[in-house]
């Protein structure tokens, strides 16, 4: 509970992580002998703000999911919804499943475990200045745009852009609206900050860390298993 509203976490943990290259998906792969889901699922779990944990998952698997709620127990209430085709049907499926309560809601990618409490407290707290928060920092290479693949149109400037994290927040009304707008239209977004900047809301940046990262490939979780060992030394 945030300031008397009740907050609602969507863990979206649904997806097929073909970039991976593993026959499990990735959310359940290990780092430092845990599940990232289970990572994840703890960092919610354990901040005070959270009230009610939403898990998005593949039908398929629920019994890896039964796995590690069996060995982590929730101390939160908490509901498993089955994912849609992509992302954006998943998030919806989860917005329809939500308490009634809920008035923040929040979106988070199963397999960034790494993000700290702190953070998380921090991009709640910053919702109510345009109804949506996000956490970001800045992009660390030159970007090129190219249209084609092949060659370069131009290159923005790189102090403008930041490498958008999640969790996303958002008042609930807000982020219904814009899915349902969404919907009519016929359009669909990479993240849920897109569809809510599309009806001219403004998201605000909170500045993140580098360890919150997104894990992707096999790339990923041989720095994975490098933050893991740095939090566990750091908490000795």
């Amino acid at each position: 509970m945030y300031n008397e509203n009740f907050v609602t976490a969507i863990i979206a943990a649904a997806g097929m992580g073909r970039r991976m290259k593993k026959s499990l998906n990735k959310q359940f792969l290990s780092i430092n002998d845990l599940p990232i889901l289970a990572h994840t699922l703890k960092k919610f779990d354990n901040c005070a703000y959270v009230d009610f944990i939403l898990i998005l998952i593949k039908e398929s698997d629920i019994p890896y999911l039964s796995f590690i709620l069996n060995k982590n127990k929730l101390k939160k209430d908490f509901k498993i919804v089955y994912g849609g085709k992509e992302r954006s049907d998943s998030i919806l499926n989860g917005l329809k499943n939500i308490p009634k309560e809920t008035s923040i809601v929040l979106t988070h990618d199963g397999v960034r475990p790494f993000v700290s409490e702190e953070k998380i407290r921090e991009a709640i707290e910053n919702v109510f200045f345009t109804g949506a928060s996000v956490l970001g920092v800045p992009v660390k290479d030159t970007v090129k745009v190219s249209k084609n693949g092949s060659y370069v149109d131009y290159t923005p400037k790189r102090d403008e852009l930041f490498a958008i994290q999640t969790p996303q927040v958002f008042k609930t009304d807000l982020l219904l609206k814009a899915y349902k707008i969404a919907e009519e239209e016929g359009y669909t977004a990479t993240d849920d900050c897109a569809l809510v900047e599309k009806i001219g809301v403004k998201v605000k940046i909170i500045p993140s860390d580098y360890k919150n990262i997104k894990i992707t490939t096999q790339e990923d979780l041989i720095i994975a298993e490098a933050i893991a060992k740095s939090e566990s030394q750091e908490r000795k």
